[in-house]
C-alpha cells in the first residue's frame, strides 16, 4: 500500500469513528427524556398505604360524612378516609353543613397542640362540624397520633396533596377554613394554632360572621 492510498484509509476511519460518536449523542438524550418521562412520579399517584384494620378500630374515628354537591373548588377532590381506608370526593364531604376544615401533619409540632383543642371544640353544643385533612405524612403514622391525643372526629388523609392544591393551601402548618353552609370556602386568617376551644369558636363565627 502507497502512503497516499494509507491516508485516504485513516481519514475515512476518522469520518466513520466521528459519525458514529454523533450519532451516539444526538440519540441518547432523547432516550433518557423518554425514560425520565415513564418514571414521572405524577404521572401516577403512589400506592396507598397498607392499614391494619385493627389500627384503624383502635383510633375510634367518627365515620367520614358522605353527601353530595359541595364546594365547587373542592369536587373530585380524591381523599382517603382515615375511619375505614375508603376514598372519598371532598366536597361530598363537607357538604350540607357549614364544616371546619383543619389541615394537619404528624410532624407538626403546632398541630399537636392544637389537635386536642379542635376535639373539644367539636364535642360542645352548637359547635360546627370539624374534618380534618392530614397531608405530608403516612396515614398509619396520622392514626397513631390522633388515637395518642384522644382526637376522633373525621379525619382523611392526602396522600398526593390534592386537597392541599385544591384549598390553596400556604406552606405553614396548621391551617384551617370554615366552609359556609351555602358552600364557600373561606381560611381563617391569620393561620395559628388553636390552644383551646374558645379560640376555635371565635374564630369559627369571626370567619362565618353573617354566613
Amino acid at each position: 500500500m502507497n502512503l497516499r492510498a494509507y491516508r485516504s484509509e485513516i481519514q475515512w476511519t476518522v469520518v466513520v469513528v466521528v459519525l458514529a460518536v454523533l450519532a451516539a449523542v444526538a440519540l441518547w438524550p432523547r432516550d433518557h427524556e423518554q425514560r425520565s418521562g415513564s418514571a414521572d412520579p405524577a404521572a401516577a399517584p403512589p400506592p396507598a398505604e397498607r392499614i391494619d384494620p385493627q389500627q384503624r378500630a383502635a383510633a375510634a374515628l367518627q365515620p367520614c360524612p358522605a353527601g353530595t354537591g359541595g364546594p365547587a373548588e373542592l369536587a373530585g377532590t380524591s381523599v382517603e378516609c382515615l375511619a375505614d381506608g375508603k376514598p372519598a370526593d371532598l366536597a361530598g364531604v363537607v357538604s350540607g353543613e357549614p364544616t371546619l376544615i383543619n389541615v394537619w401533619a404528624t410532624w407538626c409540632l403546632p398541630c399537636r397542640s392544637e389537635l386536642p383543642a379542635l376535639q373539644a371544640y367539636s364535642t360542645e353544643p352548637g359547635a360546627i362540624r370539624v374534618l380534618g385533612v392530614q397531608v405530608d405524612s403516612g396515614a398509619g403514622d396520622g392514626l397513631d397520633l390522633l388515637r395518642e391525643l384522644g382526637v376522633h372526629f373525621p379525619n382523611v388523609h392526602d396522600g398526593d396533596n390534592r386537597a392541599r392544591a385544591a384549598l390553596r393551601a400556604p406552606n405553614v402548618l396548621p391551617v384551617s377554613y370554615v366552609v359556609t353552609g351555602s358552600g364557600e370556602v373561606r381560611r381563617i386568617d391569620p393561620p395559628v394554632a388553636f390552644e383551646s376551644p374558645a379560640e376555635v369558636r371565635a374564630a369559627v363565627e369571626r370567619t362565618l360572621g353573617g354566613q
